[in-house]
């Protein structure tokens, strides 16, 4: 596991947490948010001082003041007015130190995640992630050819799944870094008992300001892993490929310049994506279990299950079905074109058995774990 202390140790350092804070600066163009804050501030003892578009909040209590405050405002701003104010906690005397804190100011919404007073920030500064791994395997003779690796969490003991991990990341401005350890911890976990299946890997167009950059480690620790590019197929959400085209097709030209292929996942989600698929070409189509369970009672579904199947044959894609869960969703989607299945019939999301060898020894540890603190 040493190979990844430098890129995907999830310490609690790499999450930029806030500590207790006895001056705040808040500046917003939305000018009837201030005043909400001047007067609430003004009425909890905190000294204050406005300027057009900008309120300066002392704490003469060295912090725990600032903290109510903060509490506060969180109750009573709306979603969209935390998202209008930008916060920066402590500013520095300093000019250009100062510029450079406003210029990066986060806005109340962010600073409040991370602070844990809106969302529970210890899900990610508490949390191990390890990566859970569900089989897909070849409809034709049901063996397995891949694995999808999904994070998990583990906070006190309780599992906490994917979805609420990258919520709290995204809420907080952590997104970047948590598809790192996510990309990373997959690989290192399934690297040795993978062998020559593939490993599907799931990825945030979002979260990568800049391919050559951000893709940098996880291209470092699947070399170290001994994985072939050849196995690593990069899972990107048709809504996420929808968001900034342009972006996308920079991402992806990087992908497969270092080998790697690409899979556009959950294609159907709302009967669409054709086009889609034929602007980025992917070398797998995962198709959206939710038009798979809709294949029992709908004809619809039907029409669009085989259409989209068949134009991705065209482009020379591998058709994946997802949320297969019985025999007959099986005999459904083979017989509408899918090549491969995954679902809960051929095997839920389980951190992988240890080696018989390390076991025995009683030294296995769970691979792929990350400790975040």
């Amino acid at each position: 596991m040493g190979t990844l202390c430098g890129s995907v140790c999830g310490c609690r350092r790499h999450w930029t947490i806030p500590g207790r804070s006895s001056r705040a600066l808040l500046a917003t163009t939305a000018g009837h948010v201030l005043p909400t804050v001047s007067r609430t501030a003004k009425a909890m003892g905190l000294h204050v001082q406005t300027v057009p578009h900008l309120v300066d909040v002392e704490d003469p209590t060295g912090g725990r003041g600032l903290e109510r405050l903060f509490q506060k405002l969180a109750r009573e701003l709306t979603d969209a007015e935390l998202d209008a104010v930008r916060v920066v906690t402590d500013p520095p005397a300093e000019g250009a130190a100062l510029t450079a804190r406003l210029l990066t100011a986060p806005t109340l919404a962010v600073e409040f995640a991370r602070r844990g007073v809106t969302l529970e920030v210890g899900v990610l500064t508490e949390a191990e992630f390890w990566s859970a791994y569900q089989p897909i395997v070849s409809l034709a003779d049901r063996t397995v050819v891949a694995h999808e690796a999904l994070l998990r969490g583990v906070v006190d003991g309780r599992e906490v799944g994917g979805g609420d991990l990258f919520f709290v990341a995204e809420s907080a401005g952590w997104l970047t870094r948590l598809d790192g350890i996510g990309r990373e911890s997959a690989i290192v976990g399934a690297a040795p008992w993978l062998g020559d299946h593939d490993l599907f890997v799931n990825i945030d167009p979002a979260s990568v300001l800049r391919p050559q950059v951000c893709l940098a480690g996880t291209e470092q620790v699947a070399h170290t892993a001994g994985l072939e590019p050849r196995q690593l197929v990069f899972e990107v959400g048709e809504s996420h490929a929808v968001a900034d085209r342009g972006h996308l097709v920079s991402l992806l030209e990087h992908v497969r310049s270092l080998g790697w292929r690409v899979a556009l996942d959950d294609v159907g989600a709302g009967w669409s994506g054709r086009s889609l698929l034929a602007a980025v070409r992917p070398e797998v189509v995962k198709l959206d279990k939710g038009l798979v369970h809709a294949l029992a009672h709908d004809d619809a579904a039907r029409t669009v299950f085989r259409a989209v199947t068949d134009l991705a044959h065209e482009l020379g894609a591998v058709v994946v079905a997802q949320g297969v869960e019985d025999e007959e969703l099986a005999e459904q989607v083979t017989a509408l074109g899918a090549d491969l299945g995954q679902g809960w019939l051929f095997g839920r999301p389980v951190l992988p058995e240890p080696p018989a060898r390390e076991a025995d020894a009683g030294s296995w540890q769970p691979v792929g774990v990350t400790r975040s603190r």
